[in-house]
């Protein structure tokens, strides 16, 4: 297989699903009224918005093909429609031809990967999502202070992966609470931790709970490092899990905020809860002894995905839809700096026309 033919391994193909007749299925279900309770905010961040447009943007103004490094975001269904339109998506930058056009994904990259880069002659657009680029100048900060930073994160997630090759020498993994115990400093004294954007709310204030047992000298950092999508998507998945029977989220298997989404809702009261990529993977049995059933998507998903699975819920009788609307979510992010250059002189190019970030979860 060539370099421009190789795409990333995305998982299982969509395999439509032998449905059971609805009569079947209202047979099996409870007599009370069903509904849906529909998360809000829900969907793409204001990061992924950005992420996702820039790809078209290159492809637009460049032309097929836009090399793409990783997932530009952690969702199948983007990754193969922005294949579909041009877009080649590569493991490392060394499979990209040199000179070529090249996005760096919204989780970010180690000053080692733009380094490469850079001795390829790539034309870079950089599409790492401002609030994960915070993380990464807190990193270069704190390493210059001489700190040890402690990174509570997922060990070989992407994200975690570049925000430490900001300061390799300084920054030490801390994946789950239960890992607390195996840290070791130099200085109790001068640490601080940072976080994954995408990580549960609950498990990283225990996990920095414990270390602070530890060492109660603990720096925080200076603003809170989970995003606010992250914080907003958890916050109204806890309203709605005590009152649902199930939760569907919608999402990929290799996206965690989604991932989260589903842990949240089983934490806090939901009896069953899954994931899916796309509504032909709802299982139908999942329905039964169901009256209602909460929805919900991860930051990288778009709206139609959540859409076909309403739909799908409405022909099992599931037609009443309830809103439960935890925050509002307003802010714009502007397109990646090489590519607003780039489209300065391009007619009805726009600079800003992103959204999705707002205040903090009501609970």
């Amino acid at each position: 297989m060539s370099t421009a033919e190789k795409t990333i391994e995305l998982g299982l193909p969509r395999v439509p699903r032998m449905r059971k007749p609805r009569e079947v299925i209202e047979a099996a279900a409870p007599t009370g009224t069903k509904k849906v309770l529909l998360a809000a905010p829900r969907g793409y961040c204001a990061g992924v918005d950005r992420a996702v447009i820039a790809v078209e943007k290159a492809l637009d103004h460049y032309g097929a093909p836009v090399y793409v490094r990783k997932q530009i975001v952690h969702n199948r269904h983007v990754v193969e429609t922005l294949e579909a339109q041009g877009a080649i998506f590569v493991d490392e930058v060394d499979e990209v031809p040199e000179g070529s056009v090249t996005v760096f994904s919204a989780h970010g990259v180690s000053p080692a990967v733009i380094a490469e880069s850079e001795d390829r002659q790539l034309n870079t657009i950089d599409a790492t999502c401002p609030l994960v680029s915070k993380v990464h100048r807190e990193a270069v900060r704190f390493a210059k202070q001489d700190y040890d930073i402690l990174l509570i994160g997922h060990e070989g997630h992407e994200e975690v992966e570049g925000t430490a090759g900001e300061a390799p020498d300084h920054v030490q993994i801390v994946n789950s609470p239960d890992e607390v115990d195996k840290v070791t400093v130099r200085d109790p004294e001068k640490i601080v931790w940072i976080s994954q954007t995408t990580l549960s709310v609950d498990e990283t204030l225990e996990t920095v709970a414990r270390l602070k047992e530890r060492f109660p000298t603990l720096q925080d950092p200076p603003s809170d490092d989970i995003c606010y999508a992250t914080s907003n998507r958890q916050g109204a998945i806890k309203e709605i899990a005590p009152q649902a029977e199930l939760v569907i989220v919608v999402g990929s298997t290799n996206s965690s905020n989604s991932v989260r989404l589903m842990e949240v809702a089983l934490e806090y009261g939901a009896k069953a809860s899954y994931l899916v990529d796309y509504a032909n993977e709802v299982d139908e049995t999942w329905f039964e002894g169901v009256t209602t059933v909460g929805v919900t998507s991860g930051a990288s998903v778009p709206e139609i995905l959540v859409q076909d699975v309403l739909r799908l819920l409405a022909d099992y009788g599931y037609e009443d839809v309830e809103s439960i609307e935890t925050a509002k979510e307003d802010i714009l992010f502007s397109l990646p700096k090489e590519l607003r250059s780039a489209l300065k002189n391009d007619t009805g190019a726009p600079a800003m026309r992103l959204g999705g970030r707002g205040e903090k979860p009501n609970r």
